[in-house]
């Protein structure tokens, strides 16, 4: 995968660098504020870039602000934003952006590097991957009009595990239950969910796991 990174503390930088290239990545660009981050995946155009929420000047949103602009100047480019702490308001505003391939993730999960490679090669491919937590905190707002309302239990259960990026496999084996009744499920969540079948599977999928952390 070509990468680029963006923190502006040295040390994690170089840090993500290091990790990433043991991992056989191509680190094209290593940016310490928001200007530069965008001007690198211009330039570029990565298959992903890991961006820290807080930059320079102000130390709050500035990443996230710069990872937006750099999808408004190369549609869809995939985004991966950590972050020290939860905060809704920044998943918010990342599945505003409904095109997928954006992930969200507290920095203590780039410790489990298996589950951090797998997790980048899901917003790489188009996906949409979010904390454990960030989902967590997600789910206490809820709506009058949930449209997760038609779901059943179980149902709700894989698509939350899609909406943390599991794969199929995955699903199945953490709830214990067969590929086949996975996709059983997911089939009977994108009806529920009125999902065409004309947006194709990949797109489907991106969009049951927004409505899911939108509802």
């Amino acid at each position: 995968m070509r990468i680029v990174v963006a923190d502006d503390a040295v040390l994690i930088r170089s840090g993500l660098v290091k990790l990433l290239e043991e991992f056989d990545c191509e680190i094209v660009a290593a940016a310490g504020d928001g200007d530069a981050l965008v001007d690198a995946v211009v330039a570029h155009r990565p298959d992903v870039s890991v961006v820290d929420v807080r930059m320079p000047p102000s130390f709050t949103d500035e990443g996230l602000q710069a990872a937006t602009r750099a999808r408004e100047r190369v549609p869809g480019a995939p985004m991966l934003i950590l972050s020290q702490y939860v905060e809704v308001s920044y998943a918010d505003d990342l599945l505003a952006d409904a095109r997928g391939a954006v992930g969200y993730l507290l920095k203590d999960r780039v410790i489990d590097v298996d589950d951090f490679m797998d997790s980048l090669r899901r917003v790489a491919g188009g996906g949409t991957v979010f904390d454990p937590e960030v989902v967590s905190q997600l789910m206490v707002r809820k709506r009058s009009d949930d449209p997760m309302a038609s779901l059943t239990p179980r149902e709700r259960d894989v698509l939350e595990l899609m909406a943390e990026g599991h794969s199929n496999r995955s699903i199945g084996r953490r709830l214990f239950i067969s590929d086949g009744a996975v996709e059983k499920h997911i089939r009977n969540i994108f009806t529920k969910l009125d999902l065409s079948s004309e947006d194709g599977d990949h797109h489907r999928r991106v969009k049951a796991v927004l409505t899911y952390l939108r509802s």
